[in-house]
């Protein structure tokens, strides 16, 4: 059973193969009757991922490097012109979307995106004013406020997720490390790490190794593989989910400059089948809170704050690719642990919560749909 994203020692052409392998749920979990009725909206070429809007339209990225508007109502969808060029190959393209958090002043959006350069492709974060019209809307002034430090071919684990912070009104990357691995160790890289920001790209103050340096200032957290969800509790705490190698797919409670051990450790092994030694024999490394072994390859996360879906207040949902489904975690205190798998039939890419409870999803790929999920 091998993982979506690959390590060095795979060709390209198997990694891509495998990004559309299908994985069973581990034997002693079974998938439960859906407790929810799915509303699509609307379907897409690879969806990435989504923003709701105040006026209750909703921004959706596709990965060839397409922003599109999509009134939820009426189920239509129209283009945002002004997206940079992405590189798209691999699992790279155009990726997250955020909106600051004084949008409704300023129309400032976020955009993640992988674009080529010198040694190949790497991640940029980019800011831009969103200007919308009955027939669409545009991007104007985008601003690169964000990139890798360094770039690398195959185009694999990007990552880079953005999320603003509830009470430092920070901008959170999560950055992947491309698949070099090592640089994820390295505090003069910001391949493998969480990133902390303020909104104009500049380093935030209090970071934990702020003043060591350029890259260095940036670094929220290291030692991560391919961080493709995050999300704060009620109580202000960060949480991520990554992609392991082959198994070893982490959730992390995230504490400042707290270093998450890979490639140094890691609860599964190379696709060579070489052992990685686990976070027990070396317990200075934060271990995480709840691991998968088969993986479920988990690309997005929220922790769920509303009412709406009894019994899941502060739980963890995490959608799976190759679990094709959602991925229920309960969480007490700094514990963790799967309390539920939910069959889906399709990969699943990214999740939100909108104000009133319910819960929307994007399916991955080609004809990957938006849903809504409400109790039955």
């Amino acid at each position: 059973m091998m993982h979506p994203t690959l390590s060095l020692t795979f060709p390209l052409a198997l990694a891509l193969a495998l990004a559309t392998t299908t994985f069973a749920l581990s034997p002693h979990l079974s998938t439960r009757q859906q407790p929810f009725k799915t509303t699509p909206i609307t379907d897409f070429s690879e969806p990435w991922a989504f923003a709701f809007l105040p006026d209750t339209r909703i921004l959706v990225t596709e990965r060839k490097g397409n922003l599109l508007l999509v009134d939820p109502t009426s189920k239509t969808k129209t283009s945002i012109t002004g997206v940079p060029a992405v590189a798209y190959a691999g699992q790279g393209g155009l990726h997250d979307v955020a909106l600051h958090p004084q949008y409704a002043n300023n129309s400032i959006v976020y955009i993640s995106y992988a674009e080529t350069g010198s040694g190949g492709a790497g991640c940029a974060v980019a800011r831009s004013k969103l200007s919308l019209s009955g027939s669409g809307g545009a991007l104007s002034g985008l601003e690169v406020i964000w990139r890798h430090s360094q770039r690398a071919t195959g185009g694999l684990q990007f990552a880079c997720r953005l999320k603003f912070g509830p009470q430092d009104g920070a901008l959170y990357i999560s950055s992947g490390e491309i698949n070099q691995m090592h640089p994820a160790q390295s505090l003069s890289s910001n391949l493998g790490k969480i990133i902390r920001l303020y909104d104009n790209g500049t380093s935030y103050a209090s970071n934990p190794f702020a003043g060591q340096g350029a890259i260095q200032s940036q670094i929220y957290t290291l030692g991560h593989r391919n961080p493709l969800g995050i999300d704060f509790d009620a109580q202000g705490r960060l949480w991520e989910v990554e992609m392991g190698p082959f198994g070893g797919d982490e959730l992390n409670l995230i504490v400042p400059g707290k270093n998450y051990g890979w490639p140094v450790v890691c609860e599964g092994r190379h696709y060579n089948g070489t052992l990685i030694p686990k976070h027990s024999t070396r317990p200075e490394m934060a271990a995480p809170r709840a691991n998968w072994v088969p993986v479920i390859s988990p690309a997005g996360l929220i922790i769920y704050k509303g009412d709406l879906f009894k019994g899941w207040k502060g739980n963890a949902i995490i959608t799976g690719l190759s679990a094709q489904g959602l991925v229920r975690v309960s969480i007490t205190g700094d514990t963790a642990a799967e309390a539920q798998r939910i069959g889906m039939g399709k990969r699943m890419r990214g999740i939100r919560e909108d104000e009133d409870g319910a819960i929307w999803v994007i399916e991955d790929g080609a004809g990957g749909r938006l849903l809504k999920l409400t109790p039955n």
